[in-house]
């Protein structure tokens, strides 16, 4: 009975995309080789992990053998596809975006009282990778990309099992297969890459051949900055140029701070050495002034950092006061640590003691105790009860610092 009931609860809890119930069940002896086969029907990579990671032997080959049939027959069919085909419905399916586990998302479709979820490609490109099976780049490509057709989902869960099961590869053939693609004419296959790039670069202390990735990419980027000509694309680039700290960052950042795209421009004042040089700062100021909130931000985040003069502080201080609420919230935090000791600049810190973020006034109070203000006790006072969210918040020392300086007997 005990064990009826615990199938029973698999079941359920597979159906209902439970992963956490799935992982407790079966570590209470509910059996993960009953529902497999359903999980995979069923979309989840979450799901599939769950169970998979629990067994504690391998799969007969042929059961291993059948989930990976099962999985490639959904994800070429689809998942829409296939409920239509089982349940002979007719009229348009429900389809929602949902997350899938905790990080990546998914669609889910209802058609003729069954419910699936579209991650079969990644159910499969897992199930491969656990079984030792090496599907050609190239496969995985595309099903990385399939569901970008500028309606798609970046965070789709095919397409990061994808690019994990290529990272984890760590071969230089795997990584000179993959890196052809920023030559592909799809822009997703080209964005697709530049992301593999980007994820490698912070996998690269795991492997003894990080110096060779290192050199390849430098090798790479540069020429592909130069050619580049899809925006979306382009600004995944300049964003590997910045964190790979190539010397031709400088040149890139002042060529395309006039970009027609601001996901261009919002990467060009990152791209510069700091402090910033006069050409470099006119550059940045000058970004401070754009129309697009997301662009203000980062030469924001940038300009707080810095020592200026008038009249850079007034572009400094007209983002302090910006109407978006991430502009001020950008320039609050990076001012808030700066050496800037001005007047101006002080009393733009007290008047976002006003705002109605909690986390700008938090920041604002932690500027004027750096300052040595004497309103930081009311400043503090005026952020408000904090919650868990900054229990290791460094900004929370700022009143006991102050008080350390200014009230050594009180």
């Amino acid at each position: 009975m005990a064990e009826r009931d615990g199938l029973s609860g698999l079941c359920a809890a597979v159906a209902a995309y439970a992963v956490e119930t799935v992982e407790e069940l079966v570590a209470a002896g509910a059996d993960p080789d009953r529902v497999l086969l359903q999980a995979v029907e069923g979309g989840s990579p979450a799901v599939v992990s769950a169970l998979l990671d629990e067994r504690s032997a391998p799969l007969p080959e042929a059961e291993r053998d059948w989930l990976l049939v099962a999985a490639r027959w959904w994800y070429e069919r689809g998942a829409e596809g296939e409920l239509r085909r089982l349940t002979g419905a007719e009229g348009p399916a429900d389809t929602r975006w949902v997350r899938d586990g905790t990080e990546d998302r998914v669609e889910e479709v209802t058609l003729g009282g069954r419910t699936v979820r579209a991650g079969h490609g990644a159910v499969l490109t897992r199930l491969e990778w656990r079984y030792r099976i090496l599907a050609p780049v190239g496969e995985l490509m595309a099903r990385a990309v399939r569901h970008e057709d500028g309606a798609g989902d970046e965070e789709h869960v095919d397409r990061s099992a994808a690019c994990w099961v290529l990272l984890s590869r760590q071969s230089a053939e795997t990584w000179r297969e993959v890196v052809a693609f920023h030559r592909h004419p799809s822009p997703a296959h080209r964005a697709f890459v530049a992301d593999f790039l980007g994820l490698g670069r912070l996998m690269s202390g795991v492997t003894d051949h990080a110096p060779w990735y290192e050199k390849r990419r430098a090798e790479l980027l540069p020429g592909w900055a130069d050619t580049e000509r899809d925006a979306g694309v382009l600004a995944r680039v300049l964003r590997l140029v910045t964190e790979e700290d190539l010397p031709q960052a400088r040149e890139f950042g002042l060529r395309y701070a006039g970009h027609p795209d601001p996901r261009v421009r919002s990467r060009v004042p990152w791209m510069f050495d700091r402090p910033l040089d006069p050409e470099t700062a006119r550059a940045v100021c000058d970004l401070g002034r754009d129309p697009d909130a997301g662009v203000r931000a980062a030469a924001a985040g940038v300009l707080g950092g810095e020592e200026l003069g008038e009249p850079d502080r007034a572009v400094l201080l007209a983002l302090l006061r910006d109407a978006d609420s991430e502009v001020r919230n950008r320039a609050v935090r990076a001012t808030a640590r700066s050496s800037d000791r001005s007047p101006e600049v002080v009393e733009a810190l007290a008047e976002l003691l006003d705002a109605e973020e909690q986390d700008i006034r938090l920041s604002a109070a932690y500027g004027l105790a750096l300052r040595d203000d004497p309103r930081t006790p009311e400043a503090y006072a005026r952020v408000g009860p904090l919650g868990p969210e900054f229990a290791h918040d460094t900004r929370l020392d700022g009143l006991w610092r102050w008080r350390l300086r200014n009230e050594p007997n009180g």
